[in-house]
């Protein structure tokens, strides 16, 4: 399967320090995914909720998000879907801190869609796979983002070091995911990675994956 994804513009970097850092309710983010990997989700609750609100607060502040605003003040979230979307789950009032990666002089969700979608910033492929759908079909809120197993599995397989992280390239997980969904794995599910793990290590590590970013050939962690 290839994902026929436009050519992207790579995310700006967070502003040094916490200079331009806004703070923004969970509940104002508007996802530009459809679906996430809860595998991944599951873990991020899991460490988040051992810390204290001021200790979540602190680790947010470290890792700023990158945002769209339109000229309305809506908020588009580029990146974090997993981090936020597992916190907003435990508290639904939290906050996160991220810095306006673009500002757009357009305030209508069509439009606002059309030029993330330009710059490759849009991932609308579902659970399963298929797509693209229209752009309309995003959910409003981060907890409307959909399952899709595969994105659990390429998360597992960057926990173990077997895919490298590649935080400027738009949907970078969902890329090896569509890859390895065009392979034969046996059936697994975000709840039950381990029937295709060892299938997927031996895929991500092969050749015939190197043209893939964060590709890491044999080389173990």
């Amino acid at each position: 399967m290839a994902l026929r994804l436009p050519p992207y513009e790579p995310l700006p970097p967070p502003p040094s320090g916490e200079t331009g850092l806004l703070e923004v309710p969970l509940a104002r983010l508007r996802p530009t995914q459809l679906c996430v990997g809860m595998a991944e989700i599951r873990s991020r609750q899991i460490d988040f909720a051992k810390d204290t609100p001021e200790q979540r607060r602190q680790y947010l502040r470290k890792k700023p998000t990158p945002l769209v605003r339109s000229a309305s003040g809506e908020f588009w979230i580029v990146d974090r879907h997993h981090r936020l979307r597992g916190l907003m789950e435990l508290d639904p009032q939290a906050t996160c801190f991220g810095y306006v990666a673009l500002q757009l002089e357009v305030s209508e969700r069509e439009q606002v869609l059309e030029q993330l979608h330009r710059r490759g910033w849009l991932y609308l492929y579902d659970g399963r796979g298929l797509g693209p759908l229209p752009p309309t079909a995003l959910p409003d809120y981060l907890t409307g983002t959909q399952d899709d197993p595969y994105r659990s599995l390429i998360w597992k397989l960057k926990r173990e070091g077997v895919v490298a992280a590649a935080p400027l390239i738009p949907f970078h997980e969902f890329r090896w995911g569509a890859w390895l969904r065009s392979r034969q794995l046996p059936h697994f599910g975000s709840d039950r990675l381990e029937a295709a793990l060892p299938a997927a290590r031996a895929l991500a590590r092969s050749a015939a994956a190197s043209h893939l970013a964060g590709w890491q050939g044999m080389r173990r962690p």
